[in-house]
């Protein structure tokens, strides 16, 4: 298994227990303390997100066979993720809608009907400017996990191309190194064949010599 996975996942998992103690505590508090402790959540879980991430892209660099079992744990962690946020969530709904009642009710001891009313269209107003951001922020984080995703194919994609180019290297590494044997074996056949040629050559050249002594020999004794 690859070392900077265990590294990211060890920290992962330490953020993640701290946080749901954070969790636990800030569901006991009120006001400034609670929305201090949930700015602290919030903090920690974009550095849980960015583990996540690092996780995800170092798990999809790795072979195969590793990276289905890397993936599946990566999955879970997601999963815990999610719950993190929506226990973040609940603790600071609920601490919105007391808010909320809380100053209604102010609002209704001490204005007139008039005053409520124009109020409630405050708040209204309010409610709907918050969902608008919260749908920017969505649409936000959307536009960012497909970057993320196009990331994560481009990187595959150059690994691949970068296994496809040293194999390449390395074939033609062995047709160079083929080359280079065969040259060398045409060289000394080419030696060889010279050597013969000379050797042919001479022994042709004795026997014309004796063949001619040896008709000088005959032909001076008759």
């Amino acid at each position: 298994m690859s070392e900077v996975f265990e590294g990211y996942e060890r920290q992962y998992c330490e953020l993640s227990a701290n946080l749901s103690r954070k969790c636990t505590s800030a569901g006991l508090l009120d006001g400034e303390q609670k929305k201090q402790k949930v700015s602290e959540i919030k903090a920690g879980l974009d550095d849980a997100e960015s583990l996540i991430r690092k996780m995800d892209l170092e798990a999809r660099s790795l072979q195969p066979n590793v990276k289905g079992m890397l993936l599946a744990k990566l999955r879970e962690y997601k999963s815990d993720l999610n719950n993190l946020k929506s226990e973040v969530k609940r603790i600071t709904s609920t601490n919105a809608n007391q808010a909320a009642r809380d100053e209604l009710l102010e609002s209704g001891m001490t204005d007139t009907l008039m005053a409520s009313a124009d109020q409630r269209t405050r708040l209204l107003k309010a409610t709907e400017r918050l969902n608008q951001s919260g749908d920017r922020i969505k649409e936000s984080r959307r536009t960012m996990l497909e970057t993320e995703d196009l990331g994560v194919s481009i990187l595959q994609d150059l690994h691949q191309q970068r296994q496809a180019l040293l194999h390449a290297h390395d074939t033609l590494h062995g047709v160079d190194d083929n080359i280079g044997k065969s040259k060398k074996i045409l060289t000394a056949m080419s030696r060889r064949m010279n050597r013969n040629k000379w050797i042919i050559g001479f022994v042709i050249a004795v026997l014309v010599i004796a063949i001619i002594l040896i008709l000088y020999f005959k032909l001076s004794h008759k």
